[in-house]
């Protein structure tokens, strides 16, 4: 440190730079603060911005707080040339790690972009107020109102990303409760949850019957989603590494469970049968176990919904038949409530029932699928 007078001094560091410092004493504080590196700020600019810091001490004003409150003052204003949409997709970008496929990240892009980005997509997002919030939803909220729920949330953890970049202040005008609620019905009095079409559990055999005679993967797939009670993604995502056969076990990794937490699927007699047939027709290639044909990827999420309509069964959904299955286990069964909830990997709502549920009840749940195909056939 070289001292030039009047707390003016040059700090020069072991690697060789050099910039001013300028000390001085503000309410019985002593305060260092930069005014630039040298030689970009030359001996006489350094004493002549000292003089002026010094000057503003002398009128009782803290030089270091007026020089804050003009870097936030420039922050407000680059702020105003971020938009709302550069915002979404940073957000989006930053999360979809953290999400489980990649149809969930389209979802939010397509949600944004359809409703969202009209209204406020180039406005600066410091500028996004509640009118703005309510002009996206008030369209759709009665008509769409479980798209507009997930729109505003969708909007709230952006506004709320924005905020903690600290490229907006003050509430986030999207927030639900003590704001939106007073100005928009809860989506729950706006629409009734509407339950997946199932068919009636007496009705299975004569289905299943109709069932095998379709051709083709999907029919298949659609055939050991009904056997093992899982959900048509976890089918369609389904692995061969994941089976084996010989134990007559699926595992479907956490990763590919909605709860987030690794599956085990007792496979009956049927559905070992129905592997065994398409392991026959394995494509090169894949590790997929009903691939699509075209291109040897999963199927999609309409291939199986395709079957129902080929069959013309517009009445019925794929999911509907885990509640055809709840149903039969419930009415036709002395099988206990939570060995059906596991079989659908059901999260346990009850922390003293999920407490005392420590493993899968495995070979009971095997009895119990034996009995679900035997009662599908």
């Amino acid at each position: 440190m070289y001292g030039d007078g009047a707390g003016l001094w040059l700090k020069v560091t072991e690697g060789g730079s050099k910039s001013w410092i300028l000390r001085y004493t503000m309410a019985g504080r002593e305060r260092w603060t930069g005014l630039g590196p040298y030689p970009d700020v030359s001996l006489a600019e350094a004493r002549d911005k000292a003089m002026a810091w010094r000057k503003q001490v002398r009128e009782g004003i803290d030089p270091m707080k007026v020089k804050q409150e003009a870097l936030a003052a420039t922050r407000a204003e680059q702020a105003k040339s971020v938009t709302f949409a550069w915002c979404a997709a940073q957000y989006i970008e930053s999360h979809r790690a953290g999400w489980k496929n990649a149809k969930h990240a389209e979802q939010w892009v397509s949600t944004l972009t359809m409703y969202a980005e009209p209204v406020m997509g180039k406005m600066d997002v410091a500028l996004v107020e509640t009118e703005h919030v309510v002009r996206v939803l008030e369209p759709i909220w009665n008509s769409k109102p479980e798209t507009a729920s997930r729109l505003r949330g969708r909007i709230e953890s952006v506004l709320g990303w924005a905020s903690a970049r600290r490229l907006r202040s003050g509430d986030n005008p999207a927030r639900w409760k003590g704001h939106l609620d007073s100005l928009f019905p809860a989506r729950t009095k706006v629409s009734r949850t509407r339950h997946f079409a199932a068919l009636p559990w007496k009705d299975m055999r004569p289905f299943m019957a109709s069932l095998e005679a379709q051709a083709g993967v999907g029919a298949l797939a659609l055939r050991f989603t009904i056997l093992t009670a899982a959900r048509s993604g976890e089918v369609r995502g389904m692995v061969w590494d994941e089976v084996d056969l010989s134990a007559r076990l699926w595992v479907v990794p956490a990763e590919r469970m909605k709860a987030g937490r690794e599956h085990r699927i007792p496979l009956s007699d049927a559905a070992v049968a129905l592997l065994r047939q398409q392991e026959q027709t394995l494509l090169a290639g894949t590790n997929v176990v009903f691939p699509s044909v075209r291109d040897h990827k999963p199927l999609s999420d309409m291939t199986l919904t395709a079957v129902l309509r080929r069959m013309q069964r517009n009445d019925l959904t794929v999911h509907g038949f885990r509640s055809t299955f709840r149903d039969w286990a419930a009415e036709a069964t002395d099988y206990p409530q939570e060995m059906a909830e596991m079989a659908l990997a059901h999260v346990v709502s009850n922390k003293v029932e999920a407490a005392y549920r420590r493993g899968d009840m495995l070979e009971k749940r095997r009895e119990m699928m034996q009995k679900w195909a035997e009662f599908c056939r």
